[in-house]
């Protein structure tokens, strides 16, 4: 998700709950729906930031499990999750060795229908006639982009690739599918990657259509800001590192497409309550650390929020 600094959201919103006490009597929960903050696409951040423990594997970072929503610490704003199959889409942006894109085209063929995935069916659309978000993600093609925007993205150059891709007929254009620009490590966000962010999603008119997108850049670009370890499970210092980052897009884009579905009262949408905390570990054949294993490989990928229970971090449901 996309949204101001971590640091300023709970002083606005504790200003705003001053000033809703004085000239409103609600409910506590019509309260806390009335300042609710939007979330705008891009995420909970890098993996170092101030008042972040400095180990990666230390302490469990608190702003991930504050709860900031209803009964299961996240709330519902009546818009739609994503339903069906969810099709996942790449287009590699710059210059990609093969390796490392057999890494994440492994990843997009085999979290759907994992014990991990099936998280996000704790989601729906609908207050009584309930559409739950569905354990089923296909990876459905890719698309090359060399360089057509230049080294350097803006958040409107992304929504460019990802319109041209489909203009062109490279991609399919589909409302229930989610296209990752995929950046090279010679290729920089201006609004803030390695700084502010490692991904973020959105959605765009594209083509008439509502078309949901995501920005994924290269860790290896910024290791120390985007990579939980110097070289994953699979050998990679730049892709096993984006795996995390891009399912933490592609649970917040299927259960909050649109920005008005699923967040917490200060924007966090479901994959932000858990950034970066990672669960159990386990070492992987290569002494790299892994929390996953899907269709035979390894991966360290970060915990999603249980919208049940009381709301939690995990690995499965």
């Amino acid at each position: 998700m996309k949204f101001r600094s971590m640091y300023s959201l709970p002083l606005a919103c504790g200003a705003l709950l001053v000033a809703a006490g004085m000239f409103f009597a609600q409910t506590a929960e019509q309260q806390e729906e009335r300042e609710d903050l939007a979330p705008h696409g891009k995420g909970i951040g890098t993996m170092y930031e101030p008042g972040r423990p400095g180990a990666h594997f230390g302490p469990k970072r608190a702003v991930g499990f504050a709860r900031g929503g209803g009964a299961n610490g996240i709330n519902y704003h009546n818009g739609p999750v994503m339903t069906g199959t969810t099709n996942v889409y790449f287009i590699w942006y710059g210059t990609w060795a093969p390796g490392s894109q057999s890494i994440l085209t492994a990843w997009a063929n085999s979290i759907g229908g994992s014990p991990y995935f099936n998280i996000n069916t704790t989601y729906y659309s609908g207050s009584t006639s309930k559409a739950y978000v569905s354990n089923s993600v296909a990876y459905k093609g890719m698309a090359i982009d060399s360089y057509s925007q230049g080294t350097t993205l803006s958040d409107a150059s992304v929504q460019t690739v990802v319109s041209s891709a489909i203009g062109r007929g490279a991609l399919p254009s589909d409302t229930n599918g989610l296209y990752f620009v995929l950046t090279s490590a010679d290729v920089n966000e201006s609004s803030g990657f390695c700084t502010q962010y490692c991904g973020w999603h959105w959605y765009g008119a594209i083509g008439g259509k509502n078309i949901k997108y995501s920005f994924v850049g290269n860790p290896t670009r910024c290791p120390s800001s985007c990579s939980a370890q110097a070289v994953g499970p699979n050998g990679s210092d730049g892709a096993d590192g984006m795996v995390s980052v891009m399912t933490h897009e592609l649970e917040e884009t299927v259960t909050d497409p649109n920005g008005n579905a699923w967040y917490d009262s200060r924007g966090y949408e479901n994959g932000d309550k858990c950034a970066w905390n990672f669960g159990a570990t386990f070492t992987a054949p290569n002494g790299s650390k892994a929390n996953i294993t899907l269709a035979g490989a390894n991966y360290l990928i970060q915990q999603n929020w249980v919208n049940a229970g009381g709301g939690y971090c995990a690995l499965k449901y």
